[in-house]
């Protein structure tokens, strides 16, 4: 999960452990079934090790911890990309890895990915997680002429939907090349922000850097 700054004493610390455990709970959920009507905050707060009263400490109702579930997933997906495509500078190079990384995590992270797979299309345009880092990236892109200039909400839209379905092909069709999907996809949408055919066709397989573990 997201990292942040430790609790600064025991009580603190209990009450943020109770938290981190109840998103979990939520989180796991979310991945195995995203049926979050069919779930008891009794059934929650069990699965997560609390006690039934220590939900209403947090949160009010299941609705704003399942929200708070996606976001932490969210974010974490995020700091993901940030930690291992940290050495990239080029936007259309970001944007390939991006995809490339996602696949593989399909395999990695599969509860993280089935979070994104079942709640991702509500968290597009929020202003938190890979959201607004791939904002930030197609920004970039644009200022520099990398991309042809276009709305950046738009262009947002088109690169969340082209992910999302990427990550449902992996777990809706694991028999497939997963990293050869993730590989032409991403030249498609090198193509479709702009960038000239053999550049993109290049930069889509570009070496990964490291992204073991």
């Amino acid at each position: 999960m997201p990292r942040s700054a430790p609790p600064s004493n025991r009580f603190e610390r209990r009450r943020a452990e109770t938290r981190r455990a109840l998103i979990h709970a939520a989180r796991q959920i979310l991945a195995e079934t995203g049926d979050t009507g069919g779930a008891s905050i009794q059934a929650i707060a069990e699965r997560a090790d609390v006690g039934f009263g220590s939900f209403y400490n947090h949160f009010e109702s299941k609705t704003e911890l399942f929200e708070a579930a996606v976001v932490d997933a969210m974010e974490e997906f995020g700091q993901t990309f940030d930690e291992r495509l940290t050495e990239i500078d080029d936007p259309a190079e970001l944007v390939a890895a991006g995809f490339r990384l996602s696949a593989r995590m399909a395999d990695s992270h599969p509860e993280l990915m089935q979070v994104l797979r079942r709640r991702g299309l509500g968290h597009i345009h929020s202003d938190n997680g890979l959201a607004r880092r791939a904002l930030r990236d197609l920004e970039a892109g644009l200022a520099s002429g990398r991309f042809t200039p276009a709305d950046p909400a738009v262009a947002l839209s088109a690169l969340g939907g082209t992910l999302l379905s990427l990550v449902e092909l992996r777990f809706a069709r694991p028999d497939l090349d997963g990293d050869q999907a993730a590989v032409n996809l991403a030249e498609m949408v090198l193509l479709m922000l702009g960038v000239p055919p053999d550049d993109a066709h290049e930069v889509a397989r570009r070496p990964l850097p490291d992204t073991a573990g």
